[in-house]
């Protein structure tokens, strides 16, 4: 007698009465919240893990609403719920009512810890963090040469910019050697140094799968870069310890392309604007140098300039006449004041005296003014018309 085939259907649901009947009622599974990803829907997908092992788990929106902490990836908890089967996939997983938090798992307390130190040291400050060029030639790329990141950089840039020259230092992304090859890729395109800026990231994964980006000498290179760094890792909810150094954080690397490549029809466009508007500039420069010209044609010194030739001559004619009146007042009361001192000094001139009678006399060179003085002998007379010698004699 033949053995029918079973269905895919048929083996998955045995499975699934086998595992249900193992595990009949709710457990309490302990474990840290990894690759969680809020839905939409409001139900809450995601792993819990241990050191060894993983169990995916969902806690329907019901359920997810009465939590008094929102879920994060990271978190220590323990889980009730339901071990069961989804038949569609035939993966098990935890079916979850109730979530009470136990503290942080390694990972994340290790992410704490050097996001405190970081930021104790400075390096997330905004105020040292550079502005990205305007206008970048080249970018360059940061990634693994195999990820959908690098396709989608690719993608972006191409039709964003064509013109836009990429610069790839292929990189690991993942794994125990990618924080130092992450490092080295840096120091590699800075001593390059044809690079304006540069986008550092991968796809999405979990918070294992991102750790090179938590990494301290990552950190370090990125604070320390001469080029502005755009940090682009993971997904919209992943935050590393390079984008909160990196001098500007993209959510996912396509963002990333997008905010560091102009979109060539915006640049055309922008060029277009400033070639317009300094066309204006220049008309309204012309125009306003018509108008003055104009001006200064309708002015009647440049029709007639004859008028105003004329009108200096009036006005040269009369200030030479003011002058000379100045002039001629100025001599005649110079003339005045020499008249005055001439009478002043006639008035005491002795042979103005000597005219009306009177005789000087000399003796032995000293002029004789009293009669106790004259003396015998020789002695000169001097009269308004001369002098003479005369011989005098003492009479008593």
């Amino acid at each position: 007698m033949a053995i029918r085939p079973l269905t895919v259907t048929e083996i998955t649901r045995a499975i699934k009465t086998a595992l249900e009947t193992c595990f009949p009622y709710a457990l309490e599974v302990e474990g840290e919240i990894v690759n969680f990803r809020p839905h939409y829907s409001g139900h809450a997908y995601f792993t819990l893990k241990d050191s060894f092992s993983e169990i995916s788990a969902v806690m329907w929106k019901s359920r997810a609403q009465q939590l008094e902490t929102a879920l994060a990836n990271g978190q220590q908890v323990v889980c009730t719920g339901q071990v069961t089967l989804y038949e569609k996939t035939g993966r098990y997983q935890l079916n979850v009512l109730n979530i009470r938090p136990l503290g942080k798992g390694d990972l994340q307390a290790r992410f704490e810890a050097l996001k405190q130190r970081l930021w104790e040291l400075g390096y997330f400050e905004e105020s040292r963090k550079r502005p990205l060029p305007a206008f970048p030639q080249r970018v360059g790329l940061i990634t693994s040469p195999t990820g959908a990141a690098i396709r989608d950089l690719i993608t972006v840039a191409q039709r964003r910019n064509p013109s836009v020259q990429l610069v790839l230092r292929p990189a690991q992304v993942q794994g125990a050697k990618s924080a130092p090859d992450l490092v080295a890729a840096l120091r590699d395109l800075n001593e390059y140094g044809k690079i304006d800026v540069i986008i550092l990231g991968r796809g999405g994964g979990s918070q294992e799968d991102l750790w090179a980006f938590n990494d301290e000498s990552l950190a370090r290179e990125i604070y320390n870069s001469p080029i502005p760094v755009v940090s682009a890792v993971g997904h919209e909810i992943d935050v590393s310890i390079s984008d909160l150094v990196a001098d500007r954080r993209a959510a996912t690397p396509s963002a990333a392309a997008e905010m560091v490549i102009p979109r060539l029809d915006e640049m055309m466009g922008q060029l277009l604007y400033y070639q317009e508007r300094s066309l204006n500039l220049i008309r309204q420069r012309i125009a306003t140098g018509k108008q003055l010209v104009q001006s200064y044609q309708q002015h009647h010194a440049l029709r007639k300039p004859q008028y105003q030739l004329a009108d200096k001559r009036r006005e040269l004619a009369q200030l030479n006449h003011r002058r000379d009146q100045a002039m001629q007042r100025l001599l005649e009361r110079r003339q005045q004041e020499l008249t005055l001192l001439n009478s002043q000094l006639q008035a005491l001139n002795p042979l103005s005296v000597l005219e009306r009678g009177f005789v000087h006399i000399e003796q032995n060179g000293q002029t004789i003014s009293s009669s106790k003085d004259l003396q015998a002998g020789l002695a000169r007379l001097r009269f308004a018309d001369g002098s003479v010698e005369i011989k005098l004699e003492i009479v008593k």
